[in-house]
């Protein structure tokens, strides 16, 4: 069984900093991507970053210099380091890895609520 534990949400005022968090634990292995996608009230959810086991990443264009994801391999972590956050960035942050083979597994976080004050 797997678990994808996510922390770090919370509520900061617009230009303040987050730190996303998800860990995933046991039987997992082969770890390919790992992103961030977030869902705001009565829209679609999008993908925010993700970072592949190579280290490549991709970001959504509002995001573009704000927003920095990063994993630690040996701890099956991904980060999403938030900065210069704005009010349109509230919502509810979801972690994904995809993993075994050409990643055919997708996992999902708990989701973590991002509330941006103006």
């Amino acid at each position: 069984q797997v678990q994808v534990v996510e922390s770090g949400g919370g509520l900061v005022q617009a230009g303040g900093s987050l730190r996303l968090s998800c860990a995933a634990s046991g039987s997992i292995f082969s770890i390919k991507t790992m992103g961030w996608f977030r869902q705001a009230p009565g829209k679609q959810r999008e993908l925010v970053a993700r970072i592949t086991s190579g280290g490549s990443t991709d970001y959504e264009d509002s995001v573009k210099g704000r927003f920095t994801i990063s994993r630690d391999n040996a701890k099956n972590t991904v980060y999403l380091q938030m900065n210069s956050l704005k009010p349109e960035d509230t919502a509810v942050y979801y972690c994904n890895i995809r993993a075994g083979p050409a990643g055919v597994y997708d996992y999902w976080g708990q989701g973590s609520q991002v509330t941006v004050s103006s």
